[in-house]
Order: C-alpha cells, then sequence, then structure tokens
C-alpha cells in the first residue's frame, strides 16, 4: 500500500533534459501518521487509517483526541495513552491494504514511497461550478442562430417524449448543479520528487482547486502503453 495524504499548490512546468517542458501538478503530500490499524483478527478485512494535516488540539474533539491517543491522563483514568506518537491531525482517511499488520500506529509516511516514473492515481473533488445549463454541464452543441430563434444558442431543445408517453423520462440530462464531486484523475507519471520540502510533481492536472485536499496512491490499473 502507498498512498499519502496532501494539499493541492497548484500547476507549473517542467522542463526536461530533451528540452520538452512538461506541465505537472504540485502537490504537498505528508507527512502522514498511521493513526488506526484494523486487520482480519480484529475488523474482518485490512486497512491502514492515515491523518494529515497538523493543527491545535483545541481545535480537536475529545473524541478525537482519545482517537488519537492524545488525552492526558488522571488519576481517574490512568489507562489513556500519551505516547502514541501522533500530532493533532485535521484530517484522516482509511486505505485498504493486503497486510495491515505491517504497519505501527504513530508510523510517519512521507513522499519517499514513491519513486519518479512511477504511476500513480490522485483523487479530489472537483471545483464547484454552481447551477450551470447543459451546453457547460453537459457538452450540449446547442441550437441554430435562425428560423426566429436567435436568443436559443445555448437551450436543451425538446425534453419530452412522444405523445404515447407524454412524460419526460427519468435521467434525461438537464442542466443543473455541476461540480464539487469525487474525482480521480487515474495513471498519472510522478515527474519529480522533493523529500526535503514533502512535495511530489505529477503530470498533467488532478482535480480540485489550490489548497484542496487530495489522496495520491498506487494505480490501481497499469497505464497502456501507446505504440
Amino acid at each position: 500500500m502507498k498512498a499519502l495524504l496532501g494539499y493541492k499548490v497548484g500547476m507549473t512546468q517542467i522542463i526536461q533534459d530533451d528540452g520538452k517542458a512538461v506541465p505537472v501538478t504540485i502537490v504537498q503530500a505528508g507527512p502522514c501518521f498511521v493513526t488506526q490499524v484494523k486487520t482480519d483478527n480484529s475488523d474482518g478485512y485490512e486497512a491502514v487509517q492515515i491523518g494529515f494535516g497538523e493543527t491545535k488540539e483545541r481545535r480537536l474533539t475529545r473524541g478525537q483526541l482519545g482517537h488519537l491517543g492524545r488525552l492526558k491522563t488522571d488519576d481517574k483514568h490512568p489507562e489513556r495513552k500519551t505516547d502514541s506518537g501522533i500530532p493533532p491531525v485535521r484530517h484522516l482517511r482509511e486505505i485498504r491494504t493486503r497486510s495491515g499488520g505491517e504497519y505501527e500506529i504513530g508510523q510517519e509516511l512521507t513522499v519517499e514511497q514513491f519513486a519518479e516514473g512511477e504511476r500513480v492515481d490522485v483523487r479530489g473533488t472537483s471545483k464547484g461550478r454552481g447551477f450551470t445549463g447543459v451546453v457547460k454541464r453537459h457538452g450540449f452543441r446547442g441550437g441554430p442562430k435562425t428560423h426566429g430563434q436567435s436568443d436559443r444558442w445555448r437551450a436543451p431543445g425538446s425534453i419530452g417524449a412522444t405523445s404515447g408517453m407524454a412524460r419526460v423520462i427519468k435521467g434525461t440530462r438537464m442542466a443543473g448543479r455541476s461540480g464539487n464531486e469525487k474525482s480521480t484523475s487515474a495513471n498519472l507519471e510522478v515527474v519529480r520528487i522533493d523529500t526535503d520540502k514533502n512535495l511530489i510533481a505529477v503530470k498533467g492536472s488532478v482535480p480540485g482547486a489550490k489548497g484542496s485536499l487530495v489522496l495520491i496512491r498506487e494505480a490501481r490499473k497499469a497505464a497502456k502503453e501507446i505504440s
């Protein structure tokens, strides 16, 4: 399992040795901390929960602090753990893995687990576009500016069925809210890694606005070779 949480920094380009400009997205990935380990014996499946984004303890609830093992011990609760080594984090995500027992609570994960040239999947929340029409939302062509409809360029046209059905079929593509949905950019190439600044540059674009949370993990499907 190779996975990291991070913040999208923005897009730029990297000039390769052959002079080609490669568009890349910079992601500040990690360091992440293992906050929970799940195994077949304890939970029925193998998974690892990782935390990212250090914050102040006062911004977390007592339940969150207890989950991270950061509640202070007192006379009434001497069993509380204070040596988990996990800082207060804002974001928690669970990653399925083949063997969760290989990880330990408090273990730190960095960009060093990835290598340049490797393929990864980047998952994030796409930009919210609000209420949009059918041209922008579904790519409709629109109508012609002729035959008395010069103001109907971006209209969807007829949405009804035949007179025998006399209703609008469920699922018809119409105007509505678009964006702000979970989206994944698959099989992106890792172009550059900066271990000192916890930065990773992947080829192409990734979903989300600048500063949004993204999940980087090893590619689920192998990229097809283009001949």
